[in-house]
């Protein structure tokens, strides 16, 4: 019963992401396109939010479940690591027309494009595991 408000913004979370059409493939296709601002917008408003809760985190204001101040993880910055890991992730996202983030609401929608999504980025997740000891960190 403790997770629920955890559960209600998931489910949140997926409204948005169908509602605002983040999930819809002619909208990454007219982004990539530079056809229309839709998606920039949502994912422009996305970076946005995020920074307002980075702040909040960084300020201890927002905590875990246990009471915990939650300190964000402070990674390497690597130029060529992100260019590689970026590529990747953007080559990705335009072969199958969906980002990561969207693909649990899209099994609501069309199960069986979904599903060759979520095995896809599953599999890709393995083999990054496999070789993440191998790469430039």
């Amino acid at each position: 019963m403790k997770n629920i408000k955890f559960l209600l913004l998931g489910i949140f979370f997926a409204i948005v992401l169908s509602k605002t059409q983040a999930i819809s493939w002619y909208r990454f296709y007219e982004m990539f396109r530079f056809e229309s601002f839709h998606m920039f917008g949502i994912i422009g408003g996305a970076v946005v939010i995020s920074m307002v809760f980075m702040q909040l985190f960084k300020s201890g204001k927002i905590r875990d479940i246990k009471g915990n101040k939650i300190y964000p993880e402070q990674k390497k910055k690597g130029f060529y690591r992100t260019l590689i890991g970026g590529t990747f992730f953007g080559l990705g996202w335009g072969i199958s027309g969906a980002c990561a983030a969207p693909i649990f609401v899209i099994l609501g929608f069309k199960f069986l494009p979904a599903l060759i999504l979520l095995i896809g980025a599953l599999l890709g997740a393995f083999i990054y595991g496999l070789l993440s000891k191998k790469l430039p960190n």
